[in-house]
């Protein structure tokens, strides 16, 4: 045990351990509090008196919840030694969550984003008091979990940090390798002199590799055999870094170095967000100090990111599931313009659905006032393109798949475990993207359906309505047929037959519609089944999980056993056996998920792609009937235009008073004028009954059929 006045700690408690202190877990005396305490070794009291105290000094100047609280600098009771007593982390540091089997591909996007946040608040407060921290890296970036179970991520350790201001620069060196500018990687690592002095940036580089390693899981510059393998390359990597690429790597012994401007695929962030992230790496990852950011723009564009509320589309045409970072007071016409980056779907084809209803985005409207959105229920993007659906892209787990050694090597069994391990995670998360891009297709799908269903119903009462009206005014038509063959009367007669044609053709859209409907009501049909059959499929997804937890336990078994020395006869029995279960468990894992995830996966992009078709065709004719009808109803409405001065001519004529002139052919007596005006006024206010109502179906037609027709193919 040691202690200092006020905290007691026990040796067997170690947190961490450096080259010139260790953190141990200790405790207040009075009030029980856990606190960490850093207690120097003999090496540290080699260093400068000022260099000793500089952590001191760095530690009292910051007070922020990003960075690690300083609650007292003590002496221990025996040697006089100074501790530094801090805040307690209990989640251990970022580097312990990357090393986390799940998280060996990097971490999810929820999780990158707090990391982010923390980074930059903590930097930015060092910055505002002239602090250079560095040792950036995630072994120095402690993680709290905060009452309401939220990651807290904050700066720590700040033995390398100094005062430090933008203009200033310094020609000590500091850090850990894998982390280090390139021009101090090269005197401190690579032992070679230079004269060089180093700014305020040197951290925005580490900050860079922080990132890059928070969101792929790995560094962003390995020469084959590994960084500290092949110091030489390694340095190379660095300094002949092309501008714009954010990694590089040696895949063979004195290979070619192949770079890479892009984030890996096995990435867990959207490419919504890496498309914000890429730029901002490839700027701090520049090796000459005069191209590389400040601070002080490296702050404006993270902020920027992080300012920014993010919009879920489910772009069905591709089967794919989009983040669309935006600001909430950008209009909603730069929303649709990010829509046509990650979805080459131009904004005037853009249709969009939310929770089964349309969904107008009307361009001048600012984006705040756009439904909320998740993962689960985002928006629905359906548009006239007829490409065959890609569906996600993604690599196949068992590509990353290592080898046991047939001997017994405790360590590289710890390592291939690990592997396999992660492998396995990264299934788990693709089974559950995949599940979940299957449901969003059905689901929007469906939605589709019952909107077009709803137009078929409204056409056909459309038409319907229509067709009563002109039976009607077509039976009046018929009953004057006694009537004398006045040349009005012929011309009333050619219209009749124009009303006559205007009926055939509504017949045939209401026809044609019934047919549409019943098209549409099958494959309603068919999605409810596949719907029903995706809770089955998640079974698959519980397979997948119970083989994690068996090789998690015995992962776990080799994590212990490797600190040891060796195994007795037994114990190393049970882990030969170990290892078989492990690779059967392992083959198990990825069959299912090839199986029962990617293959019912590949088969439902194909049927989406037809059902798209089927929908896009059906949604095609809907418009090319709408349309006919709008021009009945506007041929219907000028064909009673025509008739009505034809009846009302014929009124003032027949008008008491008038004078008749005799019709030589007659065959019939003519009769009485009194009746044929009767009957002419009823057939005029009949048919403008019926224009009335056409032009109301007009209106009700051209709203339901606003969607652009597919181009041709």
């Amino acid at each position: 045990m040691q202690s200092t006045a006020n905290y007691l700690w026990h040796t067997d408690d170690l947190l961490g351990q450096g080259a010139t202190a260790s953190v141990y877990k200790a405790r207040n005396k009075k009030s029980g509090e856990v606190v960490a305490v850093k207690v120097f070794n003999s090496a540290s009291y080699r260093r400068p008196l000022e260099v000793q105290v500089r952590e001191f000094e760095v530690l009292r100047k910051l007070d922020h919840q990003n960075v690690v609280k300083l609650f007292a600098v003590e002496e221990t009771g025996g040697s006089r030694q100074k501790v530094i007593v801090m805040e307690y982390c209990s989640s251990g540091s970022l580097l312990s969550v990357l090393e986390d089997p799940e998280n060996t591909f990097g971490l999810p996007e929820e999780e990158f984003l707090v990391v982010l946040r923390c980074v930059v608040a903590g930097m930015n407060h060092l910055r505002e008091n002239g602090i250079v921290h560095r040792d950036i890296k995630p072994g120095n970036i402690m993680r709290l979990v905060g009452e309401e179970g939220q990651s807290i991520y904050k700066l720590s350790d700040f033995g390398a940090a100094r005062k430090l201001d933008d203009d200033e620069k310094f020609v000590s060196v500091y850090g850990t390798e894998e982390y280090l500018h390139p021009d101090m990687y090269e005197r401190a690592v690579l032992r070679k002199p230079q004269q060089k002095a180093f700014g305020v940036t040197v951290d925005l580089w580490s900050i860079g590799v922080t990132l890059y390693h928070a969101a792929t899981g790995s560094l962003p510059f390995i020469p084959f055999g590994g960084p500290r393998r092949n110091k030489e390359i390694m340095h190379r990597i660095t300094t002949e870094k092309p501008a714009g690429a954010i990694s590089g790597i040696q895949r063979q012994e004195n290979g070619p170095l192949e770079w890479s401007y892009s984030l890996p695929i096995t990435c867990r962030l959207s490419m919504g967000l890496q498309s914000q992230l890429v730029p901002i790496l490839a700027n701090i990852l520049e090796v000459e100090q005069a191209k590389c950011w400040g601070f002080d723009q490296f702050f404006a564009e993270t902020s920027d990111i992080l300012q920014r509320i993010v919009i879920h589309v489910f772009s069905l045409p591709q089967a794919v599931l989009h983040h669309i970072y935006i600001h909430a007071h950008n209009t909603i016409a730069i929303f649709l313009e990010a829509v046509y980056e990650q979805t080459n779907v131009p904004p005037k084809h853009q249709e969009y659905l939310f929770e089964g209803h349309p969904c107008v985005l009307e361009p001048s409207l600012s984006a705040q006032h756009m439904a909320p959105t998740a993962a689960d229920s985002p928006l629905i993007l359906f548009s006239v393109a007829s490409d065959s659906p890609k569906g996600l892209a993604f690599r196949d787990p068992a590509l990353d798949v290592p080898k046991f050694v047939p001997k017994v090597d405790l360590q590289a069994d710890y390592s291939t475990a690990k592997g396999v391990l992660a492998a396995g995670f990264q299934a788990l998360w693709l089974a559950r993207v995949l599940l979940d891009g299957q449901a969003l297709m059905l689901r929007g799908l469906h939605w589709i359906l019952e909107m077009l269903q709803n137009t078929c119903q409204q056409t056909l009462e459309v038409t319907r309505t229509a067709l009563l009206f002109l039976s009607s005014s077509l039976g009046i038509e018929s009953s004057r047929a006694e009537m004398p063959d006045f040349q009005e009367l012929k011309e009333a007669t050619e219209l009749r037959s124009r009303l006559q044609t205007f009926s055939e053709v509504l017949s045939r859209c209401s026809h044609n519609v019934t047919e549409t409907q019943m098209s549409l009501s099958c494959l309603g049909g068919e999605l409810l089944k596949n719907r029903n059959q995706i809770h089955e499929d998640n079974r698959s997804i519980q397979k997948i999980q119970c083989c994690l937890d068996k090789m998690h336990f015995i992962y776990k078994q080799f994590k212990k056993s490797r600190m040891r020395p060796g195994l007795s006869y037994n114990e190393e029995q049970i882990h030969k056996l170990d290892k078989v279960n492990f690779s059967h468990l392992a083959k198990r894992l990825l069959q299912v998920f090839q199986e029962e995830c990617v293959q019912k996966y590949q088969v439902s992009l194909v049927t989406h792609g037809k059902r798209i078709r089927q929908v896009q065709k059906a949604q095609n004719h809907l418009h090319l009937i709408g349309r006919s009808v709008a021009a009945c109803n506007a041929e219907a409405q000028e064909t009673q235009e025509s008739l009505s001065k034809i009846l009302d001519q014929l009124l003032l004529d027949r008008a008491p008073g008038a004078q008749i002139s005799p019709h030589p052919m007659a065959p019939h007596p003519s009769p009485d004028p009194k009746d044929l005006v009767f009957h002419m006024q009823e057939l005029c206010n009949d048919m403008k009954l019926l224009a009335f109502d056409l032009q109301d179906n007009n209106r009700l037609i051209e709203r339901l059929h606003r969607v652009p027709p597919a181009p041709e193919v």
